[in-house]
């Protein structure tokens, strides 16, 4: 029961606490509301727990033997969030916005898999959720990790739904657009500046 709580608590406080996706859900709900948001969401939680998987079934041990790989991961990262960051900044303040514009299933499954705090989520579950003895304790973690994923990162998008309600009007959604995007590419920036100053 403790294993549970502790795989529940890890499981809530990565997903649920921000970062560049829950970034993008939060601006893509006060945009385009709730439903035109769900494929991201769907994108972003299929593709963690995908990530979360393959890691836990070996790339753990590939990543380990070449760790240069977390600092071209960390560059392709930053420029998709910093593409994404830029989206969302330049998108015009209306909800008729055209379709492309909005972020996708593609965008949410591709973000997990560029960014780097989704991998150092993914490596620390792994070491301490899986036992030599057998994958049952990991495939609980996983179920569990993919179910508080969901749930969090919906939640994201209803608190920006309902920040919308005080974006009555184009100025202070342009205005919310820009300050979402800017936080998207400081974000990127920030996630560079830790993995290349570790590193150094």
């Amino acid at each position: 029961m403790s294993l549970l709580l502790a795989m529940l608590s890890f499981s809530f406080v990565m997903s649920i606490s921000p970062g560049p996706v829950n970034m993008v859900i939060l601006s893509s709900g006060a945009s385009y509301g709730v439903r035109q948001t769900f494929p991201f969401v769907s994108g972003a939680t299929l593709g963690f727990t995908l990530l979360l998987l393959c890691i836990g079934l070996g790339l753990y041990e590939v990543v380990q033997l070449f760790p240069d790989f977390l600092r071209y991961l960390a560059l392709a990262g930053a420029a998709f969030i910093i593409y994404l960051g830029y989206l969302i900044a330049s998108s015009a303040p209306k909800l008729s916005i055209e379709k492309q514009k909005r972020p996708t299933f593609i965008q949410g499954f591709l973000l997990q898999w560029l960014n780097p705090k989704a991998w150092m989520a993914c490596m620390s579950g792994v070491s301490l959720f899986s036992a030599p003895e057998g994958y049952q304790p990991f495939l609980s973690f996983l179920l569990l990790y993919f179910l508080v994923c969901y749930a969090s990162l919906f939640s994201w998008s209803l608190l920006g739904d309902r920040a919308a309600q005080l974006l009555n009007s184009e100025a202070r959604l342009r205005l919310f657009n820009r300050l979402m995007g800017g936080l998207l590419i400081l974000t990127a920036c920030f996630l560079l500046y830790v993995q290349f100053s570790a590193s150094a």
